[in-house]
C-alpha cells in the first residue's frame, strides 16, 4: 500500500483557489510563494475571461511570462522596446511569450469564457498596469508628452481602484495581421509530438524548437491509462506542473531521505526544486495531461532507465548492498524514454 497524505508541501490547487482578483468580465487566481513558499523562479496564474473581457494592458519587472490557452480565443498585443508591436491570436492549444516589462493586452474575442494558465520566470512577478502608470504621473507631465494642455488629462481618475479585468465596449475584431504566424505565438499541440510512445506523448516548447523564449519552457505531457513517466531528476532546473485532466500520483524524494507522495487532478500545481528525484504515472482510466513548466528555455533530465547503463553491474550491486548475481537484469538503455509503460499494477493507495 501506497500512503498518500491529504496535504503537500509541493501542491496547491489552483482550481479551487478563490481568484485574487474577480470581477463581471473574469478573474485571475495566483500561485505565487505567498501561496506556496517552495517556489523558487517560477509561478503560476489561472486566468479566465468572459466575452468582451481584457486583462489591463500591463507589465512584469522581474518575469517572463509563458501563456498556454485552455480553451477559447483571445487577441494579444505586446507593446516592446523602440516602438515595437505585435498583435495576433492565441486558441486552444496555443502558446504565448511576453518578455519581461513589455506591457501586453489579452482580449476574449470568443463568443465563450477563454482560459489560460500563465506561467512566470519568478515566484513573485512585479505587475505595473497601465491605468497606474499613467495615474502615477501629473496632468502637465503627461499633456507634455503628448503635446497637450493638462486639461486633457483631469478626468483621469487617479484614486480608482485597480481594474485587472474590464468590459470593452464593443465586440473585439482582429485585424487581419492577427492570424498572420509571429514569432511570439507557439501553436504547440498542432505540432507533431517530438516524444510519442504508445505509453504518452509530450509536444515541447523549449528554444530549439521557439526561439523567442528565455529562462522559461514548458512541455505539454500526456500518459496513457497504461503509461508513467518514469523517475528522473533535471539537473539545473526546478519544475512546475499545472493539471489540465487526469488523475495522477507522484513522488518526490528529499535529501534527508523521505518522500513526498501525493495525488493530484484537474486544477491542481505543484513544484519541484532542482535535482529533486520524483515521478508520476496515471493511476485514472483516462490520458492524465499536464503542462511541465521549467525555469531553463532548454531543459535537460536524467532518468532511471538509462541510469543503470552508466555504470557496471558490480558497482550497482555495491551500492544496493547485493551480490551481483541477485542485481535485477537491467535493460541495456542508450536513450531514456522518459515515459514508459506500465507492466505492472498499480501500486494500491492506502
Amino acid at each position: 500500500m501506497v500512503a498518500v497524505p491529504h496535504r503537500s508541501k509541493h501542491v496547491f490547487q489552483l482550481g479551487a483557489q478563490e481568484p485574487r482578483f474577480k470581477g463581471p468580465k473574469g478573474s485571475i487566481a495566483h500561485m505565487d510563494a505567498g501561496e506556496l513558499p517552495l517556489l523558487k523562479g517560477l509561478s503560476l496564474r489561472r486566468l479566465r475571461l468572459a466575452p468582451q473581457g481584457v486583462r489591463e494592458p500591463h507589465w512584469h519587472a522581474n518575469a517572463h511570462e509563458l501563456g498556454y490557452c485552455l480553451g477559447g480565443e483571445a487577441l494579444v498585443t505586446i507593446a516592446g522596446n523602440h516602438s515595437s508591436r505585435e498583435s495576433f491570436t492565441i486558441g486552444r492549444g496555443e502558446m504565448f511569450f511576453v518578455p519581461s516589462g513589455a506591457m501586453h493586452s489579452i482580449e476574449n474575442i470568443a463568443d465563450g469564457e477563454t482560459d489560460f494558465v500563465l506561467a512566470f520566470s519568478h515566484e513573485q512577478p512585479e505587475d505595473f498596469g497601465i491605468a497606474a502608470s499613467f495615474a502615477a504621473m501629473t496632468d502637465a507631465v503627461l499633456g507634455n508628452t503628448y503635446g497637450l494642455a493638462t486639461s486633457a488629462f483631469r478626468g483621469l481618475d487617479r484614486k480608482a481602484l485597480r481594474n485587472e479585468v474590464y468590459d470593452l465596449s464593443s465586440l473585439v475584431v482582429a485585424e487581419g495581421q492577427a492570424l498572420h504566424a509571429n514569432a511570439l505565438r507557439y501553436p504547440v499541440e498542432a505540432t507533431p509530438p517530438q516524444i510519442d510512445f504508445p505509453a504518452g506523448t509530450a509536444h515541447l516548447a523549449k528554444v530549439e524548437l521557439w526561439p523567442a523564449l528565455r529562462d522559461i519552457s514548458m512541455f505539454s505531457v500526456r500518459i496513457s491509462d497504461q503509461g508513467m513517466r518514469e523517475p528522473h531528476w533535471h539537473p539545473e532546473t526546478a519544475e512546475m506542473g499545472y493539471v489540465a485532466q487526469g488523475q495522477g500520483r507522484m513522488t518526490i524524494l528529499d535529501p534527508d531521505g523521505s518522500t513526498d507522495t501525493y495525488l493530484l487532478g484537474p486544477g491542481d500545481a505543484y513544484f519541484i526544486q532542482r535535482a529533486y528525484p520524483h515521478h508520476i504515472e496515471n493511476i485514472g482510466e483516462e490520458t492524465f495531461h499536464a503542462l511541465i513548466f521549467f525555469d531553463r528555455p532548454s531543459p535537460g533530465d536524467i532518468g532511471y532507465k538509462s541510469l543503470a547503463s552508466c555504470f557496471p553491474r558490480d558497482v550497482l550491486a555495491g551500492a544496493f548492498g547485493m551480490n551481483e548475481a541477485d542485481l535485477p537484469r537491467f535493460p541495456f538503455t542508450a536513450l531514456d524514454p522518459l515515459l514508459v509503460p506500465r507492466v505492472n499494477p498499480i501500486d494500491p493507495i492506502a
